[in-house]
């Protein structure tokens, strides 16, 4: 059992109809028909949305992924028509907000690798491959692979786990040119992305991104992007293969929901506990470190 530990009840705005709750965020459609997206400051961990919010957590991951958004511009275009918050909507959605296009959305979580670790470290201990892709002897955790992999992941419901799968399945599922071209576009924006993290001190070890087509047919970017819940960052002076690398994901929240303090047990059908208030500020703290390094602004 997982899921909600507790779901939020959707906030009424005037000419919006709420559509979906999301582990992070809140989905409407305004009159025109586009989508409204909401990020809240919910975090989910082990399979679960806790019922500890993060503060400013929703702003940061919508105001990185504007920035990411920028940036990958000239490789492919995304959803986001503006960041205006619809008339009569809460205040403390300023930040938080995406107006974007309506999208036929592929049914398929686009993931690169760059780096060993994760699920993908998994699969190659025991079987020397990653998504059926095979990869030379003596890789360990962290290690940088010979070159970027696509690899792909069906998407899951809310507590459920996304499951990796071949890349002849993807073709399979969703056609071989449309395969290829998640495969070409994941990979273009990865290699962007991670040179940019580079050039800040970061690793970007793997990420994942959500395409869909517009009315057009044309392959578009959407949901968020290269944040820390889609996104595995290393800072790079601290970098060394052979176990956990430092990050600055959800793992603080993770380690303390598996450890001895939070009292919980992963594998029990009961909900996890409220965080402590240190490890909220911990969270947020990582955050803020990542938006800061990667974009060179002051958060405020």
């Amino acid at each position: 059992m997982s899921g909600f530990v507790e779901k939020p009840e959707p906030v009424q705005v005037p000419g919006l109809v709420h559509l979906h709750t999301g582990k992070v965020r809140d989905l409407y459609r305004n009159e025109r028909g586009e989508l409204v997206m909401v990020a809240s400051d919910r975090i989910s961990a082990h399979d679960w949305v806790l019922p500890t919010e993060i503060p400013d957590k929703g702003r940061l991951l919508t105001q990185l992924s504007l920035w990411w958004f920028d940036l990958i511009a000239d490789l492919v275009p995304n959803h986001v028509l503006s960041a205006e918050v619809p008339e009569g909507a809460p205040a403390d959605w300023a930040g938080r907000t995406t107006v974007c296009r309506r999208l036929r959305m592929v049914p398929v979580e686009a993931v690169a690798r760059g780096y060993l670790t994760g699920s993908g470290l998994t699969e190659y201990e025991n079987d020397r491959t990653v998504c059926g892709l095979a990869l030379p002897e003596g890789l360990v955790d962290g290690s940088e692979l010979p070159t970027p992999l696509f690899t792909p992941a069906t998407k899951a419901e809310v507590g459920e786990h996304d499951e990796n799968v071949s890349y002849e399945e993807v073709a399979r599922q969703v056609g071989a040119e449309t395969a290829a071209l998640l495969r070409q576009t994941t990979l273009a924006v990865y290699s962007r992305a991670r040179d940019i993290a580079r050039e800040r001190g970061i690793i970007l070890a793997d990420t994942k991104f959500e395409f869909g087509y517009d009315d057009e047919g044309t392959l578009v970017i959407g949901d968020e992007v290269l944040t820390p819940d889609s996104s595995r960052f290393w800072p790079a002076d601290a970098w060394k293969p052979g176990g956990r690398q430092p990050s600055y994901d959800k793992q603080t929240i993770r380690d303390w929901l598996t450890s001895d303090a939070s009292g919980w047990d992963r594998h029990s059908e009961q909900p996890p506990p409220a965080l402590p208030e240190e490890i909220v500020a911990e969270s947020r703290s990582r955050y803020i470190e990542i938006y800061e390094r990667l974009t060179g602004s002051t958060w405020s």
